[in-house]
């Protein structure tokens, strides 16, 4: 599996290079390969593997060891008990591997120490095909939808990202990410961005103000945050400020200008927005505080017919749809008018639930608010409600306010108020956990 056949895991400049950061320690690339080499080894003999190590560090390793197993990877939406359960029955060749409680499944606790840990080991590259992943649509709508992933879109996609975002110029860099390994946003740019470029994966997993401070305070070298707009509203909002930065990528949620702009004032860096889908993955950057148009990583290719927009290219596995409204401005260039799920309309009037939510987040004293449809509920159609935290305010003063800003035929029947919005690690808001917010209000 070596020379041209593959590609490599860790493209670092030898086993001396610092791959990554765990809880204050440097692990070089020797380390790494001997980890991945000794727990491959102890990997049971399974085609699919639920990787669920919260250790990030340890994460990283599972990916690897499994590659270098030839099994696949299955990274879900949830790790609800139903959502396991349908995994299980839909892969009945699974495990998972954990560092914590084993979940109901055949599962294999991570090792504490390898006693073989000192041994050599090559860092074998990974065949090109070779199937990696397979993630899954959140499945909103329905089902899930599995996605598989070949190691070569993988690399293809990270390379694609860093040439775009200029990581030459940030050498002996830092990664540091508050969001999941086990979404396809932090693989790809929490650890495979890291891998592929020659970074420093911070392995920690900082999720508030303070903690982010820390990490960015005790990390010499250029410094990039890997974040969600959610993160950057509490972030900016800090007395005192934060660290400089020398990048800040953001992505998982549309990020509005203004966030943006007081972003990159109060790191003194630029900040670029990241767009992507389950299915086609990382297509595209802008700089948001100073571009509406999106960029096509090089390689990326759209293309529009009758059914919508569809990606191609070589970081792209197949040809993918696109799950939003776009408007082609130019080779790999458009702009970006929501999610195609996202277009409501009443009364013979469109809109967006995204543009929505802006009016509504931009009202003085919302702390945080979201649009969503209702159910619909035997002889009654579905209706627009909107949750939101505002401790200061009335119900009239936030209407009055929308009343300004939006069509009387979009304003929210009914408006609930709440102490807190039910966003996952990522920052969004599964349309189950409002439906329930919104039914406990209402019946209380």
């Amino acid at each position: 599996m070596a020379g041209n056949a593959g590609y490599a895991i860790a493209r670092h400049a030898d086993d001396n290079a610092i791959v990554a950061v765990r809880a204050g320690r440097p692990i070089r690339r020797a380390e790494l390969r001997r980890d991945i080499a000794a727990l491959a080894s102890r990997l049971p003999a399974h085609r699919y593997i639920l990787n669920l190590c919260t250790d990030r560090y340890r994460f990283m390793v599972g990916v690897a060891a499994a590659l270098r197993r030839q099994q696949i990877s299955l990274m879900p939406p949830s790790t609800a008990p139903g959502v396991l359960r349908a995994l299980a029955e839909d892969y009945p060749d699974l495990y998972a591997l954990t560092d914590t409680t084993p979940p109901p499944l055949t599962s294999f606790i991570y090792p504490g120490t390898f006693d073989d840990a000192g041994a050599a080991a090559e860092m074998e590259d990974v065949p090109r095909d070779q199937p990696a992943l397979i993630l899954f649509t959140s499945g909103s709508t329905g089902k899930p939808k599995p996605v598989p992933k070949t190691w070569s879109t993988l690399v293809h996609s990270a390379r694609a990202a860093g040439d775009r975002l200029g990581l030459s110029r940030l050498r002996g860099g830092t990664v540091i990410a508050t969001v999941p390994h086990q979404h396809s946003y932090g693989l790809e740019s929490a650890i495979l961005l890291g891998l592929q470029h020659g970074l420093t994966i911070d392995t920690g997993w900082p999720l508030y103000p303070a903690d982010i401070r820390a990490a960015l305070e005790r990390t010499a070298g250029p410094r990039i945050l890997v974040t969600t707009p959610v993160h950057l509203r509490a972030l900016v909002a800090e007395p005192g400020g934060m660290p400089r930065a020398d990048l800040i990528l953001s992505a998982t949620a549309p990020l509005p200008v203004s966030l943006a702009a007081q972003a990159e004032a109060c790191f003194g860096a630029p900040l670029i927005e990241i767009y992507g889908c389950t299915e086609a993955g990382q297509v595209a950057t802008r700089r948001t505080a100073q571009e509406t148009q999106w960029q096509c990583f090089d390689g990326v290719a759209l293309s529009q017919n009758e059914h919508g927009t569809w990606a191609s290219g070589a970081a792209v596995e197949g040809v993918a749809p696109l799950q939003d409204v776009i408007e082609l401005t130019g080779p790999g260039l458009f702009l970006l008018g929501g999610r195609s799920a996202d277009l409501i309309d009443i009364a013979g009037k469109r809109t967006s639930l995204t543009h929505l939510n802006h009016q509504l987040q931009s009202i003085p004293g919302v702390e945080d608010g979201v649009f969503f449809m209702g159910e619909a509920n035997g002889s009654h159609v579905s209706r627009l409600t909107a949750l939101v935290v505002a401790p200061a305010l009335r119900p009239e003063t936030i209407l009055q306010a929308l009343r300004e800003r939006i069509d009387p035929a979009f304003l929210p029947r009914p408006l609930i108020f709440t102490d807190a919005l039910p966003r996952n690690e990522l920052g969004k808001l599964p349309r189950e956990a409002l439906l329930r917010l919104a039914g406990r209000a209402q019946d209380a």
